[in-house]
């Protein structure tokens, strides 16, 4: 009862803050976002975790580049926040709040020849703008993602991703049943959108910035069983709620017949598509998780 109750108390506090935050403008709930996030969450013990993962995987950076890196960590985590209830009011445009796309060509050849297809990105900029892009060239993605821990909460902040693409589309979370969905959606010709960049114990080991980190081998496994495309695509922040979305070429796909073999190629080169626009941006990345093992943190 009390759990239930902790959760009921929980959801009513987000939803008089997406109501508060609804009030405000776009740019003016960016920027109140980002204000927040880089006043309160430099002092957070959490920041610790981010100065280590900098540290290791950034060793040329000094003291003074990983705490403006940091200090821009929570800006844009704080602004990514505040503009959730505001994006699906955004499109299309030449300035101001809004998305530009770079690749669009890509969405176009997959709106034509359909699925099965996998988009995969990071937590990187505003990420959940990603799927909403795609559907507007005519593929509406389902979704993988991992669930909050709080069901009533995780409703409302799926109810506003599903206005953001502007369709009712399937949702899978993190899981054996999510990944039995997964399977069943590009089975039927579905399009899949996922995140690639956490800690996956389950996975396979591979490098990203120089070091082993275990990652979601999913996305790969899921491409090679259907030979469809796997097409890497982020977000960069060009401003309050302001963002250009790069989409990539397809991956080429390895058929060597080892299967194990191709799984960890693929695994290995999507870390690597990540690396490279991370080091981009390192700001606009979520370095804020224990991305690497225990022992990277000693």
């Amino acid at each position: 009862m009390m759990r239930r109750a902790l959760f009921r108390l929980e959801a009513a506090v987000l939803w008089v803050a997406l109501r508060v935050v609804r009030r405000l403008s776009p740019t003016a709930a960016s920027n109140v976002g980002g204000a927040l996030g880089r006043t309160i969450g430099p002092i957070l013990p959490i920041s610790r975790i981010a100065d280590t993962n900098l540290r290791r995987a950034l060793p040329n950076l000094d003291a003074a580049a990983r705490k403006k890196i940091v200090r821009g960590v929570w800006d844009n985590l704080g602004r990514t926040a505040f503009e959730l209830p505001h994006l699906p009011t955004l499109g299309p445009t030449q300035q101001g709040p809004g998305w530009e796309v770079v690749g669009a060509e890509y969405l176009h050849e997959l709106q034509v020849a359909g699925g099965p297809a996998i988009l995969f990105s990071g937590h990187i900029a505003n990420w959940e703008l990603l799927t909403a892009i795609a559907a507007t060239y005519g593929q509406a993605p389902a979704v993988v993602y991992r669930a909050a821990g709080n069901p009533i909460t995780d409703g409302m902040i799926n109810a506003i991703r599903r206005e953001t693409i502007g369709a009712v589309v399937p949702m899978f979370p993190k899981g054996s049943e999510g990944a039995r969905r997964a399977l069943a959606h590009l089975r039927g010709g579905g399009v899949l959108a996922m995140l690639a960049d956490q800690k996956m114990n389950d996975g396979i080991a591979a490098t990203l910035f120089g070091h082993t980190a275990m990652s979601p081998s999913a996305g790969a496994a899921l491409a090679l069983r259907f030979r469809c495309k796997l097409i890497p695509a982020h977000a960069e922040r060009l401003g309050p709620a302001r963002f250009r979305i790069v989409v990539e070429r397809p991956m080429e796909l390895p058929e060597t017949g080892d299967r194990a073999a191709d799984v960890a190629a693929v695994t290995q080169a999507m870390n690597d598509w990540l690396e490279r626009w991370i080091r981009a941006r390192p700001a606009e990345w979520l370095w804020l998780h224990r991305r690497w093992p225990k022992e990277f943190y000693r």
